[in-house]
């Protein structure tokens, strides 16, 4: 036998190798087959970050919400997240296999409150994948329980930074939460994830980015100050709200939005629509019908 990682000699149940200290338990990596895969998911053989179940995964709610999240076609891992849920109940996990209906509750007696959350981790940050996830939790629950978006936005931001363990080890992620009732829209971002209304395409947000490109606000230990962005909008009538990640909206230049079909049915359309122009990010998509109708 030898190491993964040294190839020098090794003896049958080593736990590691004595020439290089490399553990011998380390799982295998999807690409070059090596057991050389860290605590951070890269193979120290060849550089590769290995995929985890967030490949995929879809979440439909009752009243026609959907969400959607996919690796695209040339990232390792899928370092975006979303969260989907009703005001008032519980924060559903999306599904790497299957589209999970959830019950839905009546909110004050009339039709429920959706929250939406779509955070992108960033990309030159350790950890990203960690981020955003973190960040979606805390506050899709602060949201679904009533608390405001600057509050919502202030436990994601202890969340992430909860995940540092030094300055130079600081995850950060991109963030746009929404919640959504049929006469009445408020938005909470800071970097450069996005709102639209359908089927306008009109843009609810703004990218807080530089003239090079680079985002200049972002949840994260190296950003403890940051102050997110608000906005409160009136559906002009029936429509659908979209929530996304970069993955999807460099894209949409031009694009005609589905008009027909569920919103889950819509979303993976988009999706599919990121993929053929060429998938270079992740992509998350959150779609949400407004006004009594799925367009």
């Amino acid at each position: 036998m030898s190491c993964p990682l040294c190839e020098a000699p090794v003896v049958a149940g080593d736990a590691f190798c004595e020439t290089c200290g490399h553990p011998l338990t380390s799982p295998a990596c999807t690409s070059c087959g090596a057991a050389a895969v860290d605590a951070e998911g890269y193979c120290e053989r060849c550089g590769l970050r290995q995929p985890s179940g967030r490949d995929h995964a879809e979440l439909e709610l009752p009243g026609g919400a959907a969400g959607i999240t996919d690796r695209g076609l040339r990232r390792s891992r899928n370092e975006d997240a979303f969260a989907l849920a009703v005001m008032g109940g519980p924060v559903p996990v999306p599904d790497s296999a299957r589209t999970v209906p959830v019950p839905a509750e009546p909110h004050d007696g009339g039709p429920p409150a959706v929250v939406a959350v779509v955070c992108d981790g960033v990309g030159s940050s350790p950890r990203a994948d960690e981020a955003s996830a973190a960040a979606c939790e805390a506050a899709a629950d602060a949201l679904t329980r009533g608390l405001t978006h600057e509050e919502a936005f202030a436990l994601a931001g202890r969340a992430v930074g909860k995940l540092a363990t030094s300055p130079d080890d600081a995850p950060a992620c991109t963030y746009v939460a929404a919640v959504a009732r049929p006469d009445r829209v408020s938005i909470c971002w800071a970097g450069d994830s996005r709102a639209y209304w359908l089927p306008d395409g009109v843009m609810l947000t703004e990218d807080d980015v530089a003239r090079g490109g680079e985002i200049t606000a972002w949840l994260g230990a190296d950003y403890p100050d940051v102050t997110p962005r608000t906005r409160v909008f009136t559906p002009p009538g029936p429509g659908l709200l979209l929530v996304c990640s970069d993955g999807l909206w460099r894209y949409l230049n031009g694009y005609d939005f589905p008009a027909a079909g569920t919103p889950l049915a819509r979303a993976r359309r988009m999706l599919r629509h990121a993929l053929d122009s060429g998938g270079q990010d992740n992509v998350t998509i959150c779609l949400i019908p407004l006004g009594g109708t799925h367009g």
